[in-house]
């Protein structure tokens, strides 16, 4: 008898991510995992390093593995933040993200996290979202990319983009509806009174 399969969701923290765009998501994949998915789903704090990891505003998070040592990913989250800064000009983190596209995980980002999928070319000919703020810099980076500044979240396929801070709750739940179902979904949301 074949054992069931688990998917594995990878929240990405580094130096300067916007708190929310990372723990919002991992809220709610977490609680599916937990309480709702009608499959094993294991979720993991991925970062360059392990250790602590210290936010925008402060906050402490802490690494479980680093991208070395991760396991196979199904689905990667990449947040926002100040940190992205550095991720969209990092060679090393961008053939990252491209190898982990290629191999078939689903990309999803929160925030600032699209400019650097669209860094890493994951963008290119692709609708795609972000930050209201930062939607400028789209052209900048690849004038390819269709702006879609009044979409909270956009569903390509194998990448998913999504506005600022609340919205990466939105779509992480909607990866909840994509990936188990919409009533799933529908119970995470209530589980964790979001409306």
């Amino acid at each position: 008898m074949n054992p069931v399969p688990t998917l594995t969701a990878g929240v990405l923290f580094f130096a300067d991510v916007e708190e929310l765009d990372a723990v919002g998501p991992w809220e709610v994949l977490g609680y599916w995992a937990d309480h709702v998915a009608a499959f094993p789903v294991q979720v993991v704090a991925i970062g360059h390093e392990p250790g602590v990891v210290r936010c925008s505003k402060g906050l402490g998070l802490t690494v479980d593995c680093d991208v070395e040592h991760a396991p196979p990913l199904d689905l990667l989250v990449h947040p926002g933040g100040d940190g992205t800064d550095k991720l969209q000009v990092d060679d090393e983190h961008l053939a990252w993200l491209r190898t982990l596209h290629g191999g078939g995980t689903l990309m999803a980002s929160v925030c600032t996290g699209s400019l650097v999928f669209a860094a890493a070319g994951l963008l290119a000919g692709r609708p795609a979202t972000t930050h209201w703020r930062y939607m400028d810099f789209f052209p900048e980076i690849d004038s390819s990319v269709e702006v879609r500044a009044d979409d909270r979240y956009v569903d390509t396929g194998s990448v998913i983009t999504s506005a600022g801070v609340s919205a990466g709750i939105d779509m992480a739940l909607h990866l909840v509806s994509r990936l188990d179902s919409p009533e799933a979904a529908a119970e995470v949301r209530r589980g964790i009174q979001y409306h």
